[in-house]
């Protein structure tokens, strides 16, 4: 079960004037299941993204970068099931095919759509059944689609993940829905993730493209459930302009703070949703890393302990285990840090504890507060490296038997 996620309501979704969503079964991969979604955009619409850095990415991120630099985006096509990725020529076209497909449903052109795909890696795309299933899928679009579009983007998700935010920018009401996927294969330098938030600002161009990887950088980019870095990871940023609410063009006015705010807020939130869905997942774990010389390098850090498996199984166990956390910061590559002066704490939000200063245990540290923070669903583990004031935080979960039975037979 996931760690303190609620599920989503369909009532508390809010429609984003100028997005419309539809769904249907179109059989990618299993009969039975809602696996095709579509999303229109109102002509005018802005849209940009960041995307894997995994060399191997899957042919719909090629051909999303490539659609992306063209120009307008008026459609969005995601399937599950196949993640048409290590599909070489073929894929490219079966991806180039998904979308002349959609262009000639919704009556646009292709470079206007971005297709995404999620699944299993090394088959290709069953295009004659995503075809198939577009009509449907038209015929289903509508203002309040979130919630069904969110059941359909889930692979190995135990449930969907979809949240809605609202806030006041030139005396108008503005809307924020997004939705995420992922459990697995999550390792941020974009993490096997999709995410799309959608918003009725207007929003000028250059501005979006900063604010999404903004974003990306404070909340996908800042989570790990297994350090793999998938094929097909996309965030994609929506900004529609249908709210009535004036262009923001200026990075650094009342309203673009505002606004990214909310977009930050709301994309911390998909992202720590992953997360807290993690496959097998039983903890949530934030690694908070303080007193760095950089952000990289306490990001550096928070990965190192986020990634390792004996931190995570020992997590799972409730075991205060201790010292795995400070044998991940002393390899993190951090070289010339002084131990002697490195300080870690853990809490789970009621009591915190100091467990190691000094070089090693700290005097005050009694394992059985450190076993009774550890039962606990939700841990943070504090570093102060005492080498200057940037700090980080990196967001996981534990490894338990589950993981690796869902990945023995995730193919299945």
């Amino acid at each position: 079960m996931p760690v303190n996620l609620p599920l989503p309501i369909a009532e508390k979704l809010l429609p984003v004037a100028g997005v419309r969503l539809g769904t249907a079964e179109a059989a990618i991969r299993k009969l039975g299941r809602r696996d095709l979604t579509l999303i229109e955009l109102a002509p005018g619409s802005r849209a940009a993204g960041v995307f894997t850095q995994n060399r191997f990415c899957a042919a719909p991120v090629t051909v999303c970068k490539e659609h992306l630099m063209a120009g307008p985006i008026r459609a969005l096509v995601i399937n599950t099931g196949i993640a048409n990725a290590g599909t070489g020529e073929l894929g490219i076209a079966n991806a180039r095919a998904s979308c002349d497909a959609v262009a000639a449903t919704l009556g646009v052109s292709a470079p206007e759509v971005l297709p995404f795909s999620t699944g299993v890696i090394l088959e290709h795309l069953p295009v004659d059944r995503l075809v198939a299933g577009l009509p449907a899928a038209k015929a289903a679009l509508k203002a309040d689609g979130w919630f069904d579009a969110c059941h359909a983007i889930m692979t190995t998700d135990t449930q969907p993940k979809c949240a809605s935010r609202q806030i006041q920018l030139g005396g108008k009401t503005v809307t924020l829905t997004g939705m995420s996927k992922g459990a697995g294969m999550i390792r941020p330098n974009m993490a096997t993730m999709l995410g799309f938030l959608a918003t009725d600002a207007a929003v000028a161009q250059s501005l979006l493209e900063q604010l999404v990887r903004e974003a990306a950088d404070l909340s996908f980019n800042s989570i790990t459930v297994d350090g793999d870095t998938s094929t097909n990871d996309s965030f994609i940023l929506i900004a529609t302009g249908a709210s009535g609410a004036p262009e923001i063009t200026d990075a650094t006015s009342a309203d673009y703070k505002v606004l990214r705010e909310a977009v930050v807020n709301l994309s911390v939130w998909l992202a720590q949703a992953i997360v807290r869905d993690g496959e097998g997942a039983t903890k949530f774990m934030s690694i908070a890393i303080e007193g760095g010389k950089s952000r990289e390098e306490c990001r550096q850090v928070a990965y190192a302990v986020a990634h390792s498996p004996l931190v995570k199984t020992a997590f799972f166990a409730s075991d205060p285990n201790l010292g795995r956390i400070l044998a991940a910061i002393g390899y993190a590559g951090v070289m010339d840090l002084d131990v002697s002066r490195l300080r870690v704490w853990l809490g789970d939000g009621k009591e915190e504890v100091l467990v190691a200063e000094k070089g090693g245990r700290a005097d005050s540290y009694a394992e059985e507060a450190g076993a009774r923070i550890m039962e606990s669903a939700e841990i943070t583990v504090r570093a102060d490296l005492a080498r200057g004031d940037a700090s980080a935080t990196v967001w996981t979960c534990d490894f338990s038997y589950d993981y690796v039975k869902i990945n023995a037979d995730y193919r299945s």
